[in-house]
């Protein structure tokens, strides 16, 4: 086997692991939202886990083909609301709001360490 083709190999291998690690931090963070207690601000109304998985879902099938890295995930899916251009909100007992994608990104760094 060539060089050239050696190389083909080991691009093809690498671009594979990043999609599959890519794959599981999105899906570990819709069970983190979808397990969460606490609520999803959107467009002023607040929503449970399941809620918020089942919006984000949508918007993640819709922009499917420019999401590439768990950062795109969040920032296109789970950021704001395209229509009113709205932040979406994290509501949890005793802290004080945040941004989901300031919350969603704290946790994929969480998950990105435990996985090391």
């Amino acid at each position: 086997m060539n060089q050239k083709n050696c190389l083909v190999i080991f691009l093809t291998l690498i671009s594979f692991n990043v999609f599959a690690s890519t794959q599981d931090e999105i899906a570990h963070l819709l069970k983190f939202v979808e397990t969460t207690e606490c609520k999803y601000e959107r467009n002023g109304t607040l929503h449970n886990g399941a809620e918020a998985v089942k919006h984000i879902n949508k918007k993640y099938q819709y922009y499917a083909d420019d999401i590439k890295s768990a950062e795109d995930f969040i920032k296109y899916s789970a950021t704001k609301s395209k229509m009113s251009g709205k932040y979406y909100k994290i509501h949890c007992a005793n802290k004080a709001i945040v941004k989901s994608q300031e919350w969603l990104l704290t946790e994929l760094k969480k998950f990105r360490i435990r996985q090391q």
